[in-house]
């Protein structure tokens, strides 16, 4: 009808957009445009169920009602060679803080393991009875030398000295790794999709 724009097609017919503006013209009109019917509601509807073959059959007929199986790829992996180029000290320090507080806790757990195994063995027994008859010969001391609060205690103190030295020890690497980066270049990586 005369002076109304024919209605765009099916949702899988390309249209070409026309415009007086030459760059964006020239942008839009790389390609085909392609637009969608939606119902009053805002919907698109679903495509088609059975999509043709090359050979104008339905996929889905010959293959007894299964959609076929689509074919592996045929171009190799895309890979992606990159560079690490800085790490941020700051957050290398909070994941070293982290890291540094699970593995205190990783050696509690087995200087406590460790402790109570030997103590069933009566290793530390036997150590204690040897320690009281060098130092006090035949009078008995009132402590023992090996206790679960001495080996705990000095572990948690040696745990917590080398947690802090590890957190301190990875942000000084992440410094010493920037500045040979920009040096050197970083450490080269590449990428690849899965086969």
């Amino acid at each position: 009808m005369p002076g109304k724009e024919a209605a765009p097609g099916r949702y899988d017919e390309p249209q070409q957009v026309v415009t007086t503006d030459a760059s964006v013209g020239e942008l839009l009109q790389e390609g085909p445009t392609t637009y969608i019917d939606v119902n009053d509601r805002g919907i698109a509807p679903p495509p088609p169920r059975e999509a043709l073959d090359d050979e104008g059959e339905a996929a889905t007929t010959r293959t007894g009602g299964w959609p076929a199986a689509r074919p592996g790829r045929s171009r190799p992996p895309r890979q992606a060679a990159l560079q690490l180029k800085r790490l941020d000290p700051w957050s290398v320090l909070k994941l070293a803080l982290v890291l540094a507080v699970v593995l205190f806790f990783i050696w509690l757990v087995a200087v406590g393991v460790l402790y109570g195994v030997l103590d069933g063995m009566g290793v530390w027994d036997k150590l204690n009875g040897t320690y009281s008859d060098l130092v006090s010969g035949e009078a008995a001391t009132g402590s023992p030398l090996i206790s679960a609060g001495r080996v705990l205690g000095l572990a948690a103190v040696v745990g917590a000295i080398n947690s802090l030295l590890f957190a301190v020890a990875a942000t000084v690497a992440a410094f010493v790794y920037n500045v040979s980066a920009d040096l050197v270049g970083g450490i080269e990586v590449t990428l690849s999709e899965r086969d």
